[in-house]
């Protein structure tokens, strides 16, 4: 509402109402609908007006206000307004001084230098907006990992709830749990295709694309987000040799083993019962599908080393959250009963320093309010743990936010960065390093800065990043933010080679937050975490040890 608001150049004061609004009800605990027009109107910059469009949403579930902002919006617009690093106010200068309402209109507006002589633009705001308009382009139709994984359930929830007792699994990119999924691919075993078609094409949400489609294949397109879909048949007899083949990367299935022997010949001359039976074959292990990227899963396959990797009983507690006591949706003690409900041994919280001031970041007397309050809980909640954490901004010098003081009252301290983005890989690397070094840094946070599909991570030398990390023992976080998902997975073999420790941690926001976990154990598997390297896979003895060595020392003079 309120961006849109500001796209149609409303009343300033009008914004700031509704802005005033909106964090009341977000800090509202009780249940909205449960509340008459009148109690509506008795909270805090709650209107009359406001009262009204929400008993409109709660009744009808639609606000005729924002009915009406929608209804005079361009389609095109409505997109560019989700694209991050663009902004409200380019956005509208572009629309309404050129008259341009779509991606494809802005794009063409940049590369032709139709840009740089409007109001607060000039070449290197133009340049700019090319890359991130460019960025959104590759990136249509393209899900998260999250997205896909539901969307696939769903298809597949709805097949099995059809047709009783068939085989059916999601492959290709989305069973290797890739990050960023290009395309919903499926196997379905069956022995009337034909049948399984006409299913297919009766799901509103799915739009058949005959000409593209085979025999033995089902093209089409997922309507809501515009994403390929591709579906194999096979016989319920072929369909783990079918798995097999569509699931591993082309560099995994045409690995040579020996005398031109690849799992693609082998499975073109045999039927398998299963998956392993293939390996076998070969004189393999097992290899997890998350692993089957072509990457070193061959070579620790061949000499037998594949690690055992991590799953989600492995992990003890969430470190990295946040609460009310910043841009957190719940209070300390909501967060702290649900990790606990959820058979953790400790929760890490890790609200935002005075440096983000946009997330609330906590001032110096908020940090002793909430350290106090984390004493209180710890003796009610024992032996469940509450640890002292911050969530430090790394600031343009690489220095950490807060004085050397503040920051020993802190249990743990994970450092990031989270303004000053536009860097090139030399600063970005020389700001992380500097934190690295600094002996009040527990572990690196969201490495890149990464959102996945919305921006990307600021450019870094993983390498010289990670080799300090091993060097000042400094964990590395795989952020399990879906939109996140940093350390990117890629990276992760190597950063064990180098002994650094991974930490699987939520960045929760909210209670169900905490379900990103299983987001971060997907990447964190892909690039061969075990149990072993896992730093919130010790037990709470453990951890609480670890940070307690970590802060000695920091205030040791050597570390000064």
């Amino acid at each position: 509402m309120v961006v849109l608001m500001e796209l149609h150049d409303y009343n300033p004061f009008k914004i700031k109402g509704y802005q005033k609004a909106i964090a009341t009800l977000e800090g509202h605990k009780a249940p909205l609908a449960q509340l008459s027009s009148t109690e509506l109107g008795k909270l805090p910059g709650i209107g009359k007006s406001i009262a009204t469009s929400i008993e409109e949403i709660i009744q009808s579930g639609r606000s005729e206000s924002m009915t009406e902002l929608v209804s005079k919006t361009p389609e095109g617009l409505m997109e560019l307004l989700d694209v991050k690093g663009l902004g409200i106010k380019k956005v509208r200068s572009i629309w309404q001084e050129l008259g341009l309402e779509d991606l494809e209109a802005f794009l063409e507006a940049a590369e032709k230098d139709q840009l740089s002589a409007l109001k607060g633009f000039g070449a290197k705001t133009q340049a700019n907006v090319r890359d991130i308009l460019l960025f959104v382009k590759s990136n249509r139709g393209k899900l998260h990992f999250s997205t896909a994984e539901r969307i696939a359930d769903d298809i597949l929830h709805q097949f099995n709830t059809a047709f009783s007792g068939i085989q059916a699994s999601p492959t290709g990119e989305l069973r290797r749990k890739m990050e960023i999924i290009a395309m919903l691919e499926l196997v379905i075993a069956t022995d009337d295709t034909q049948k399984a078609r006409l299913f297919l094409e009766s799901i509103t949400s799915i739009d058949y694309l005959a000409k593209s489609s085979g025999p033995f294949s089902f093209r089409g397109l997922w309507t809501p987000t515009k994403t390929d879909l591709y579906i194999h048949f096979c016989s319920p007899e072929d369909y783990a040799r079918t798995l097999m083949l569509t699931t591993g990367s082309p560099r995994h299935i045409a690995t040579d083993f020996g005398d031109g022997r690849t799992l693609r010949s082998l499975l073109q001359q045999r039927v398998i019962s299963d998956e392993k039976e293939a390996y076998t074959a070969l004189g393999l292990p097992y290899v997890e599908p998350e692993l089957r990227e072509g990457s070193f899963e061959i070579d620790l396959a061949k000499s037998g080393k594949l690690p055992e990797l991590i799953d989600m009983e492995d992990l003890k507690g969430a470190l990295h959250n946040h609460s009310t006591y910043s841009d957190g949706k719940h209070s300390l003690e909501e967060m702290a009963l649900h990790c606990r409900s959820l058979g953790y041994e400790y929760l890490g919280i890790t609200d935002h320093s005075q440096s983000a001031f946009y997330a609330n970041g906590l001032t110096v007397d908020r940090i002793k309010a909430q350290q106090e309050e984390i004493d209180v809980l710890n003796e009610k909640l024992a032996p469940f743990k509450i640890f002292k954490g911050i969530e430090s901004d790394i600031l343009s010098n690489g220095a950490l936010d807060y004085e050397d003081e503040i920051l020993a009252s802190f249990d743990f301290i994970v450092s990031s960065i989270h303004s000053g983005l536009n860097m090139d890989s030399e600063k970005a690397t020389e700001r992380l390093l500097k934190a690295i070094a600094n002996p009040y840094t527990t572990m690196l946070g969201h490495a890149t800065g990464r959102l996945l599909l919305k921006r990307e991570g600021y450019p870094i030398d993983h390498q010289r990043v990670i080799d300090a990390c091993a060097e000042y023992g400094v964990i590395i976080e795989v952020n399990a933010n879906p939109w996140r998902l940093d350390l990117d997975w890629r990276w992760v073999h190597y950063a064990l080679s180098k002994g650094v420790l991974l930490s699987i941690n939520p960045d929760a926001h909210e209670k169900e937050g905490y379900n990103f976990m299983y987001y971060g154990l997907c990447v964190a598997r892909k690039g061969g975490l075990t149990k072993d390297m896992n730093f919130n896979s010790l037990g709470l003895k453990e951890v609480q040890a670890h940070f307690e060595k970590r802060k000695t020392m920091a205030l040791s003079p050597v570390s000064k």
